[in-house]
Formats: structure tokens, sequence, C-alpha cells
């Protein structure tokens, strides 16, 4: 599922003494993301999301779902480009 051009590469947004990480769930306003787990396929996560990468850079997608590349072999990772799917 390729996501559209405005997801994007953005400063995180945390403030210097707590990251999101650190916040505990009564610090949130909104509800519990819902992540569906695929035996051969990417994470589908309800978004809005931001995803913090290795090099601690954070992604951020408005859409209302994303898929997140479980197999690294995604030309946009970490957004699933299918390419883990088997060709014929």
């Amino acid at each position: 599922m390729p996501n559209s051009p405005s997801d994007r590469a953005t400063p995180d947004r945390a403030t210097p003494d707590r990251s999101p990480s650190d916040r505990s769930p009564s610090d949130r306003s909104e509800a519990p993301r819902r992540v569906t787990v695929q035996r051969k396929g990417p994470l589908l996560m309800e978004g809005p999301v931001e995803v913090e990468l290795e090099d601690g850079s954070v992604v951020t997608s408005d859409r209302f779902r994303v898929a997140l590349c479980t197999c690294r072999r995604s030309r946009r990772y970490p957004w699933c480009d299918t390419s883990h799917r088997d060709r014929v």
C-alpha cells in the first residue's frame, strides 16, 4: 500500500526532556492505535502515525491506515511498497 507524498520526514516533536515513548498512557489524549499483523506482509497500522527510524529521524504519515514494511525490501522504507510479494 504506497503512501502519498504527504508522508514526510520531520524533526522529532518531543520536548527536550521527554520523548513520546517516555509519556505514560494517561498523558496521551488519543485512543490507542490498532496494529494488524500479517504472516507474509506488512504491519497495518491505523494512522496518523510517527515512526522513529534507527538513525533517530522521524517520518510521519497522516493517512488513515499505513503499511509498515517488515521485510526491508521496500524502496520507500519504512512504508511498504509490496516488494515482499512473490512475483509470477
